[in-house]
């Protein structure tokens, strides 16, 4: 085991940041030891003698001119005391890092504006400066970093040529780990049939693809810096196609898919809600097959139609549920936090501990899960500086749930698209928070109230499980069979408020805000209902909710 000790020297007493890095160390598997604050030369050196350290970390975070004549006093005695061959470290401000590194004395030199990226591979012995020093998939990226996440941040501006050099400028910040690439509707339902574009639309929601040199060029603008992974997501049309499209291209980082939607649900797409499980099924199956990773974005597309939290749990089970199925191997699983917007943080967070819960039951040799967290978009609200706070805060909660992927939403996106700036600051600011997070919070996840509503959560999802299964007795597995699925959300045990007047649904689900979460509820008795109660108005033979 390697050994560290350090200590703040001259009449320096700030020893925060030298605490932390050993911290840091510490939980890299390093011994670790802190001398003081203050320290004398003198005492530094004879310590040095006693420890036989492998590393020295010296601080200093005053006025740089006094810091001269101490590190040349230090080099002489270092000289003296034939301590050369240990590796001296240095942290402090810019103006006091450009002193030590004058110096000549110090092996690394840190100035307050590493993140925790540069930091982890020193302590591990990686020099990060070529692509092959960098995880070139995302479970090797992943695994280099937990239990710190890696982040994500979608970019697509309505111009391509913006777009590659908002790419290029986000690489080279060195900032997040995956760009996840947003194209126009056009080009995600039409890619395959321009001559159906509607070239009012082209930049509508994304960057305009049009050509497999437009991804081609994409990856190449990210080729530098920390040299972050690419996504995309999925079409909505000729859905193998443009899969094989984005891995032959950027390499897709990984699959996003929907179980049951980008169809005539949300209206995104011509597609028949049964027809495109199947063909999303076929899709899970095709990454399965070529061991790239999946996420099934499902939940949060109920529950961002405002269906209660029940839904939300179930869904996202079913989806993982499929995924498996379909031979998924890394099954990527998104929370989504703060949707709807009014849902009480305990409450989001037990909502997503149900999730996991129930997804993670799935993991076994052949199933690997991992979380990624995000902020709801409609959270943040178009004031830019209370959005800041926002993003700060739904970071916050988010680490809670441990994390293997945070998915930062760009505290502009209420009132624009992220530019490259906006990008680099929003990820800023969440690294901001996962560092503090980092030095010791309140496990909230074990309040009894979470744990309550966790429990509550769960019962309930498990009854709409049951309930979808009992629509298809014969049926040989009826959570991954496309009419069942379709079955339950034209009966409405899959429904949504939003959805209401949409044919391909329900839509008769209402549902209210209840002590920060979110029920079923009966407009007519002014009440909340039961999942039981809910599901047993459905299935009581007439094949109708009479829920109005």
């Amino acid at each position: 085991m390697k050994k560290i000790i350090a200590a703040t020297i001259g009449s320096c007493v700030h020893v925060a940041g030298t605490m932390n890095f050993l911290s840091l160390a510490e939980k890299e598997g390093y011994e670790t030891k802190f001398l003081g604050a203050a320290v004398d030369i003198d005492s530094l050196i004879e310590a040095v003698k006693a420890e036989k350290p492998d590393y020295v970390g010296v601080s200093y975070r005053l006025t740089p001119e006094p810091l001269r004549e101490l590190l040349k006093e230090l080099k002489e005695k270092i000289h003296h005391a034939g301590l050369e061959g240990i590796r001296w470290l240095f942290g402090g401000t810019q103006p006091t890092a450009m002193v030590a590194q004058e110096s000549g004395v110090f092996f690394k030199v840190f100035d307050g504006h590493e993140d925790v990226d540069e930091i982890l591979g020193f302590l591990r012995g990686k020099v990060l400066l070529k692509a092959e020093d960098y995880p070139r998939d995302v479970i090797s990226r992943i695994k280099s970093k937990y239990p710190y996440p890696i982040l994500r941040h979608h970019l697509g501006l309505p111009s391509l040529e913006a777009t590659l050099e908002a790419v290029r400028r986000v690489a080279e910040s060195k900032v997040l780990d995956v760009i996840s690439v947003a194209p126009d509707q056009n080009a995600q339902e039409h890619f395959f049939e321009q001559h159906k574009m509607d070239a009012r639309l082209d930049g509508a929601g994304g960057v305009p693809l049009r050509t497999e040199e437009d991804f081609r060029a994409l990856y190449d603008a990210a080729q530098r810096g920390n040299y972050p992974l690419l996504r995309c997501y999925s079409g909505t049309n000729h859905l193998i196609d443009f899969a094989r499209l984005l891995q032959d291209t950027i390499n897709n980082a990984w699959c996003a898919v929907p179980l049951c939607w980008y169809n005539a649900l949300d209206r995104r797409g011509p597609r028949a809600v049964r027809d495109s499980i199947k063909e999303n099924q076929v899709v899970m199956r095709w990454h399965g097959q070529r061991g790239i990773p999946v996420e099934v974005n499902e939940a949060h597309h109920w529950s961002l139609r405002d269906a209660h939290d029940a839904v939300g749990v179930a869904a996202a089970f079913l989806a993982a549920y499929n995924a498996k199925k379909m031979g998924v191997r890394d099954y990527i699983a998104q929370y989504m936090f703060n949707v709807p917007p009014d849902i009480a943080p305990e409450m989001d967070l037990a909502k997503m501990l149900a999730k996991i819960e129930l997804i993670e039951s799935l993991q076994d040799e052949n199933f690997n899960v991992y979380r990624q967290a995000r902020a709801g978009l409609c959270s943040l609200p178009g004031d830019l500086a209370q959005a800041k706070g926002q993003l700060a805060a739904s970071a916050y909660l988010a680490m809670a749930i441990k994390p293997h992927i945070y998915h930062v939403v760009g505290f502009c996106e209420a009132h624009h698209a992220a530019t490259a700036d906006d990008i680099i600051e929003s990820c800023k600011i969440v690294r901001g928070v996962i560092r503090n997070t980092f030095l010791g919070v309140v496990d909230i996840t074990k309040d009894s109230r979470v744990l309550r509503r966790k429990a509550q959560l769960i019962d309930d999802a498990a009854a709409i499980l049951d309930a979808i299964k009992s629509l298809s007795p014969g049926a040989q597995d009826p959570l991954a069979d496309a009419d069942t699925i379709a079955k339950a959300i034209e009966i409405g045990i899959l429904d949504a408020p939003h959805l209401k007047g949409n044919p391909a649904a329900c839509g008769r689900l209402v549902t209210r805000t209840v002590n920060g979460a979110l029920y079923a509820y009966d407009p007519v008795e002014k009440r909340v209902l039961t999942e039981k109660e809910r599901l047993a108005r459905i299935l009581d033979g007439t094949g109708i909710s009479k829920v109005v």
